[in-house]
């Protein structure tokens, strides 16, 4: 059976979910977790993207997305190819680092980007990743615009 095709439309919010194959970690440290956010940085630069907030769990990604013209596939399939090679060549590792395709959900009303702002921020909280808001440094990022934005009105999607 053939898989359903993404809804990516440019200029859309998206929650994008990537999970480790079994669920095993795809960061062992912060020069992984670094290594991950630079490269992401440089392909949303190139793509004309937005990230607007992000965690980096250990075995997880949770990232609130807004695409450009060339949408979330290009940018996704970039990072996640450039990764997997660094990481398993880092690790002297082989075969596959990520289970399945990542996930998308289209965020579609400002109720679900508030209530979805608060899971990305508070995941690694919540499962003990980190303890204090201060450990939070590389694991969770947000623009305080979005915020801002909504407090307007403005609409994302």
């Amino acid at each position: 059976m053939p898989r359903q095709a993404r809804l990516d439309v440019p200029g859309a919010l998206h929650h994008i979910m990537v999970r480790g194959i079994n669920k095993s970690a795809i960061f062992d440290d912060d020069q992984d977790r670094q290594k991950f956010l630079e490269r992401l940085g440089a392909n949303v630069i190139e793509a004309k993207c937005s990230i607007y907030a992000w965690a980096l769990m250990t075995n997880h990604v949770h990232l609130l997305f807004k695409s450009g013209k060339k949408g979330i596939s290009t940018v996704m399939r970039k990072l996640l190819t450039w990764y997997a090679i660094y990481y398993n060549r880092r690790h002297k590792r082989t075969g596959h680092l990520f289970e399945n395709r990542y996930k998308s959900i289209l965020c579609e009303e400002d109720n679900y980007l508030l209530a979805l702002l608060r899971y990305i921020h508070l995941n690694p909280l919540r499962v003990g990743l980190a303890k204090t808001l201060e450990e939070l440094h590389l694991r969770v990022r947000s623009i305080v615009l979005v915020l801002a934005a909504l407090s307007h009105n403005v609409a994302y999607c």
